[in-house]
């Protein structure tokens, strides 16, 4: 049956005597909101479906979304327990993390970080993100790489409260952290982008609905990253994401047919890999089935123990991407839907800010600047007569107040649509060009006028020390340190686009050091007995274009206030040094690493150590090494009742979405919950495990082959899954086989633990 979504959220068929449910059975649980998060405005989406459709309740706003409220309240709850310490930390923190609510450095406080798809937010909900961060936060917002949105220093008890309030303007934190699909990325400029094939924003948007509380995601070994870019220039940074994807146009019969090259198995961090093409062309009603497949493969074959192993790429990379493949086809029989087709026709494209408005008086402070910034910030989108603005935000911050007086003097000017950018700024579409002064005023006003976006001088930098348990050493004050040296040393810079620096606070990459042209991230070193800040230094990453790209090489490490003066030997080497219009990288392959060693090398030496060495950018006091627990990986629930209650849990999710007609999602929930089972009683009988797989099989060589439990075949039974289509009646026979072997493994616990122990 092919189903259509239509702008009001209705689904209408071309078959009689359906019933029709709201965008249910594709990302449950059941979407109801229609603005928003939950529908896309003025959209169709086609979706071809292998189970019954129900009839449900027509939509509902506000909060009485049923879904969004249950999430908040369980929140409540389970922070309750937790207070009362009925809840193991290892269980809470993965909840929460699954809830965007991440632990700081601070003790006591908590970082919510919140979801934008591939970074869009309306006035309306950016105004909402600056009240909420006044009345919880600081009254900053942070940009993030991932084009989130986060805010500092809340009260765990006060993060329902701030969720539902973020709520009303259709706003999630829903999976922003934790082992789950994290936000999903675009090109800022998907839409008005002169170079793309077609605008990726619908695809973007129509796969975060449809994985947002999508049962195959809630609880992978690790996180899942994806990303859209806008045209082969790759502005989204694909080659370093799990599963990125770039749009393509081929003609087939004299007609123009969409698709994307997919790659997959990207990753920075400490160990950084570069993707894997995946299809050169993938028709685009082709493509949320395959990254389904993916996550499903991910899932059950995936590290769990070892949480440095366990994102996609070392999968492929223990695996090899024959076998990967193989096991993602495996798959599709058992996908809830074959195909999603996405009717681009009808997304609704940004509409200008309305016709021409009187503008009120304005002056331009440095008319200098102005066409600098004109030059370097702006471009002519491809809708001919406007124009989209770029605004650098230092570090990514930017204040409460600052965002309200943007919202209130730009929101006559700009689109209601504003990006936030990959590189931690912002961008505002459909400007005209005879109020781009207008622009630039309200900007030079608020100090974000700043030319040179997106160059040399527009450092990308994580939070680091500043509130990262992981920070070792600060990315934020070395950022600064480093601008100021472009500003003041070399101004000519602000036109240079292709080098880019990137700094982390740790060798985990949230600053994407590791695809930077000159990158940095904190270390320590040791020197007369004590520890001093350390920068290592990265050269030559960067994007490549269509898909492909570099991984920086480590070159050396050096003392943090060392750092510019790193900066100012590269940058005079190359100015003198470099041929023709030779681009930086090819600068660097030409030279070689080990004439950047030797170029540095003097600045290494701790011979020559001051007592400011031994202080940290921003500091006051002498360094000292304060690494917590990263709490955005995989957190590792070893309890043993923990598991069985999860598993019970899951047994009616499972009934639930059964009985709703949502048979997918039943049997997703009841494979958890033969997961969770069995490996509550491998850990019972201190048999490590790692992956879903490797639950299987020591499953069936500790407890079937032994005859402890009555099982004739664990992994055949479990691994029906992928043999069956996800029809009714195959969804109750699976979800009463889950519920059997649940009071199987929850019997023979009991039965175990009441034996006396043996000398």
């Amino acid at each position: 049956m092919l189903l259509y979504v239509n702008r009001i959220g209705e689904r209408v068929h071309k078959q009689k005597h359906e019933l029709l449910t709201t965008f249910d059975l594709i990302c449950k649980p059941p979407v109801y909101k229609t603005r928003g998060f939950f529908m896309p405005p003025t959209s169709i989406i086609q979706f071809t479906l292998h189970q019954p459709i129900i009839t449900m309740q027509s939509f509902r706003t506000e909060l009485e979304n049923p879904i969004v409220e249950k999430d908040i309240i369980e929140l409540e709850q389970k922070i309750r327990l937790f207070r009362e310490g009925k809840m193991p930390d290892e269980k809470f923190r993965s909840l929460r993390l699954a809830r965007g609510v991440y632990g700081q450095r601070q003790p006591g406080v908590q970082m919510v970080r919140i979801k934008l798809p591939y970074g869009k937010m309306t006035f309306a909900q950016w105004k909402r993100i600056s009240d909420i961060s006044d009345e919880y936060s600081t009254g900053n917002l942070h940009l993030t790489t991932r084009q989130d949105i986060q805010i500092h220093f809340v009260s765990l008890d006060k993060t329902p409260e701030l969720w539902a309030k973020l709520e009303l303007d259709d706003i999630t934190i829903r999976e922003a952290c934790g082992n789950t699909v994290r936000n999903i990325t675009a090109s800022d400029n998907a839409g008005i982008d002169p170079q793309e094939p077609f605008d990726v924003t619908p695809y973007a948007d129509a796969a975060f609905r449809y994985f947002l509380r999508n049962p195959i995601s809630q609880d992978m070994g690790r996180k899942f990253k994806m990303a859209f870019s806008a045209s082969d220039r790759d502005t989204a940074l694909v080659f370093m994401h799990d599963l990125g994807v770039i749009p393509k146009i081929r003609i087939v019969d004299g007609k123009e047919v969409r698709g994307f090259k997919v790659v997959v198995a990207g990753g920075l961090g400490a160990q950084p890999q570069l993707a894997k093409v995946a299809f050169d062309f993938l028709e685009t009603d082709q493509l949320i089935p395959y990254i389904e497949s993916v996550i499903r493969v991910f899932d059950r074959h995936g590290e769990r123990a070892s949480r440095h192993k366990a994102r996609i790429k070392f999968l492929v990379q223990k695996i090899g991407m024959e076998e990967f493949e193989r096991l993602v086809k495996e798959e599709y029989k058992a996908l809830k839907n074959k195909s999603v087709h996405i009717d681009a026709a009808a997304w609704p494209e940004t509409e200008p800010a309305g016709a021409p408005v009187h503008i009120p008086a304005y002056v331009i402070k440095n008319p200098q600047q102005y066409e600098q910034w004109k030059r370097t910030n702006t471009f002519e989108q491809k809708q001919k007569g406007f124009y989209g603005a770029y605004v650098r935000v230092l570090l990514g911050n930017i204040s409460s107040n600052v965002s309200r007086k943007l919202i209130e003097t730009l929101q006559n000017v700009v689109a209601n649509d504003i990006r936030v950018t990959v590189n931690q700024g912002l961008l505002f579409k459909y400007v005209r060009p005879e109020h781009l002064p207008y622009v630039f005023s309200v900007l030079e006003s608020v100090g974000l006028s700043e030319p040179g976006f997106d160059s040399i001088a527009d450092i990308t930098a994580c939070p680091g020390t500043d509130t990262c348990n992981l920070g070792i050493s600060s990315s934020t004050g070395i950022s600064v340190e480093l601008e100021n040296v472009i500003r003041n040393e070399f101004p000519d810079l602000i036109y240079n686009n292709d080098i880019k620096i990137k700094i982390s606070g740790c060798m985990n990459s949230c600053g994407q050091h590791g695809l930077a042209h000159i990158g940095f991230h904190g270390s320590s070193l040791k020197s007369q007995g004590k520890v001093l800040p350390a920068l290592q230094v990265l050269l030559g990453g960067g994007a490549v274009g269509n898909g492909e790209g570099r991984i920086a090489d480590k070159v050396i490490k050096v003392p943090s206030k060392r750092g510019p003066d790193v900066l100012r030997t590269l940058l005079h080497d190359y100015e003198s040094n470099q041929l023709p219009n030779e681009l930086f990288n090819a600068y660097f392959d030409r030279q070689g690493d080990k004439y950047f060693y030797e170029l540095l090398k003097p600045l290494a030496d701790l011979a020559s150590l001051r007592d400011e060495d031994f202080v940290d950018w921003g500091q006051a006091n002498d360094f000292a090494t304060a690494i917590g627990v990263g709490e955005c990986a995989g957190v590792v629930i070893d309890l043993i009742a923990t598991l069985l209650f999860e598993a019970e849990e899951k047994i009616q999710w499972a009934t639930d979405t059964v009985n709703a007609g949502a048979y997918a999602d039943g049997i997703y929930h009841a494979y958890a919950a033969f997961i969770q089972s069995a490996k509550a009683l491998l850990l019972d009988e201190n048999i490590a495990c790692n992956t879903q797989h490797g639950i299987m099989n020591d499953f069936e060589k500790h407890f079937i082959e032994t005859q402890k439990v009555p099982v004739e075949s664990f992994k055949a039974l479990v691994m029906q899954i992928n043999q069956h289509e996800p029809t009714e009646s195959f969804a109750k026979q699976y979800l009463a086989e889950a519920t059997a072997f649940y009071k199987v493994a929850q019997a023979y616990r009991e039965q175990r633990h009441l034996q006396p122990a043996t000398v």
